[in-house]
């Protein structure tokens, strides 16, 4: 009897369990967004230096 008890899932349970999923997928596509946000910030600083006005 406790073995189907612990198989049986609540609304909390459920809840919980779809809330880290979201929470894994956003830390994934936060993860992916910083690469691409580093990557153009890098590209973004390499300046030529003939096109800077120091005056």
């Amino acid at each position: 009897m406790t073995e189907r008890r612990q198989l049986e899932m609540t609304p909390r349970d459920r809840l919980l369990e779809a809330a880290k999923e979201e929470m894994a997928a956003f830390e994934r596509r936060e993860i992916e967004f910083r690469k691409k946000d580093r990557k153009e910030r890098a590209a973004a600083l390499n300046l030529p230096l003939d096109n800077i006005n120091l005056h």
